[in-house]
């Protein structure tokens, strides 16, 4: 894909969002239940739109919140949910449906107080809170006090989008089975107009006694000390830089810093739902992604000014690591860093626990695992493959090579079940403290131990019919014995880890793996791919592997 020429500079107000469009869309445009592109379609992340083409609107929201009262009835769940949202536009109006329905449906809410904005890993770790007195393994749900919760934020996407996701008792995002269930109820609900739907006026919703504010920030900012090591950062007067990116965290920092005695400086406090201060993405679009250089331009041009900086999306779930050696580091590389770090460095984590890692995450972290002598848990794509193991004190690090990662606690407790950015940066800043070496440099001297890393991710046209063949791939498909001159050790159409389908193709190398797996939302498929030889290995793994996915899609097709 070819990079815009605008990438890495600041917004054009030509391509700012109209904000009156996006409220008068969501309040008036009806979705066309004919029309796929229309209807409530939850992805790894919830359900995701705009209110511009009619695929984020108020009846959208208003039949999910039904759809997930329906659901918490369904189960008996009748604890508190907990409610965030994030700083897009989008998020503001859909909270307050939500409310409505909530409310109507006498639902114990609790959510920001003062309109305030609440990070993803802040409900997750709320929801955990408050059932942690209550054992799930040996005790049925049905008719417990259980709290849940929803985030109504698209994630680092454009300032126009909208998005909404559920997390169930276990703090972290739903598995497929419940979000299936809550899609087709929806679904059920926009095609019947809506009907049965409850909902009362908003001003009535938050005057009941059964709908509260408070504020998150306080027990999160509090607690944060059982997994973070703050006295050496603070002995070690670490310079802290940090860009909210006009997001959720945004109000987290100061109080942090003050509760610590950490040296921050929070170098951008705007919040603007046009995302203005942006600079432009590499396809041109304005979206909030601590892990791309472009859209962090900013930040990596003041990273002189500061021991360690960093950045988080605007939900707060993902993390950007700026340092002076390199700048902006690579995802892939920081996790590796983070776990290497960590298994050596909290000596009360149970003995045997694994590391989480998604199957297109780098195999750096493969190595890294095998010298520490640590079981790999790898997964399909989506932190939800992660949340047991992190709940159950099983895995101590699940990470995603789009940078959402989260850890235990000190003691090997589960903190978050859900991707937390405050912690994966706070991390960052301890390792500096501990080991006094800037993180692009601990990286470069694991490359010297296990090899450079060669890694990349590219997309590929293909049609409806050839993505929906991708569901019917099996190793079998697979008839070559090496890729790019090295012999093939593994042919996967499921993850090792757990077993799950991973809705694609991984193909593995004595020095080398790709995976191929369709987009959800395009007709493209992408193709992940990593050498640890050279560039040219890399660009050779790229070209036998769109022929392998095309004999195998053409084999498949026509079988």
């Amino acid at each position: 894909m070819p990079l815009y020429e605008l990438a890495g500079e600041p917004a054009p107000k030509s391509i700012l969002v109209n904000l009156h469009d996006l409220e008068k869309n969501y309040y008036e445009k009806k979705p066309d239940t004919v029309n796929p592109t229309q209807l409530v379609m939850f992805g790894t992340s919830g359900h995701r739109g705009t209110s511009l083409d009619g695929s984020f609107t108020e009846s959208h929201i208003l039949a999910i919140a039904q759809a997930v009262c329906d659901y918490r009835s369904k189960q008996g769940y009748t604890g508190t949910l907990f409610l965030g949202k994030d700083t897009h536009f989008l998020s503001g109006p859909a909270q307050k449906t939500v409310l409505e329905v909530f409310a109507a449906n006498n639902v114990d809410v609790v959510f920001q107080a003062n309109d305030g904005f609440t990070p993803t890993p802040v409900i997750s770790r709320a929801i955990l809170q408050h059932n942690n007195s209550y054992n799930q393994q040996n005790q049925s749900p049905k008719g417990t006090s259980l709290a849940d919760g929803v985030i109504i934020t698209p994630s680092h996407n454009p300032p126009c989008d909208g998005g909404i996701k559920y997390n169930g008792p276990n703090g972290g995002p739903a598995d497929t089975d419940v979000t299936n269930w809550i899609q087709n109820q929806a679904n059920n609900y926009l095609k019947s107009n809506l009907n049965g739907v409850k909902r009362i006026s908003y001003e009535k919703a938050v005057a009941i006694s059964h709908v509260k504010t408070i504020d998150f920030s306080k027990d999160y900012i509090a607690d944060l000390e059982n997994i973070i090591d703050f006295q050496a950062i603070a002995e070690r007067k670490i310079r802290i830089g940090v860009d909210p990116l006009g997001g959720a965290g945004s109000a987290y920092w100061e109080p942090i810093a003050a509760r610590y005695h950490l040296d921050i400086t929070v170098v951008n406090k705007l919040i603007d739902p046009t995302f203005s201060f942006m600079t432009v993405d590499h396809d041109g679009k304005i979206r909030m992604d601590c892990s791309s250089p472009y859209a962090m331009r900013r930040l990596v041009a003041l990273k002189d000014q500061f021991d360690i900086a960093f950045a988080n999306d605007p939900d707060t779930d993902r993390h950007g690591i700026v340092v002076p050696s390199v700048g902006l580091m690579n995802p892939n590389h920081y996790l590796a860093v983070a776990i290497q770090y960590l298994f050596t460095n909290r000596s009360d984590w149970a003995k045997g626990i694994g590391v989480g890692k998604t199957l297109v995450s780098s195999g750096m972290i493969d190595r890294v695992a095998t010298d520490l002598r640590l079981k790999l848990v790898e997964v399909p794509v989506g932190f939800k493959w992660f949340v047991d193991g992190l709940y159950n004190g099983n895995i101590g690090f699940g990470g995603e090579e789009s940078a959402g990662a989260s850890f235990l606690r000190k003691n090997g407790q589960v903190w978050s079940t859900d991707k937390d950015g405050i912690i994966l940066n706070l991390l960052a800043a301890e390792i500096l403290a501990k080991t006094q070496i800037d993180l692009g440099l601990i990286y470069q001297e694991i490359e010297k131990r296990f090899g450079k890393s060669f890694y990349t991710r590219i997309d590929q046209e293909i049609t409806p019919e050839q993505k929906s063949v991708f569901k019917k791939l099996t190793p079998e498909k697979v008839s070559v014995e090496t890729l790019a001159g090295d012999t093939i050790i593994a042919k996967l159409t499921r993850a090792s880890g757990n077993g799950v389908s991973i809705g694609g193709l991984k193909v593995v190398s004595t020095d080398g793996w790709f995976a191929a797996r369709p987009s959800g939302t395009e007709n493209i498929y992408k193709i992940y791919a990593e050498s640890f030889k050279s560039k040219e290995h890399l660009d050779n793994i790229l070209t036998e592997a769109k022929k392998i996915v095309d004999e195998s899609l053409h084999d498949t097709h026509h079988t």
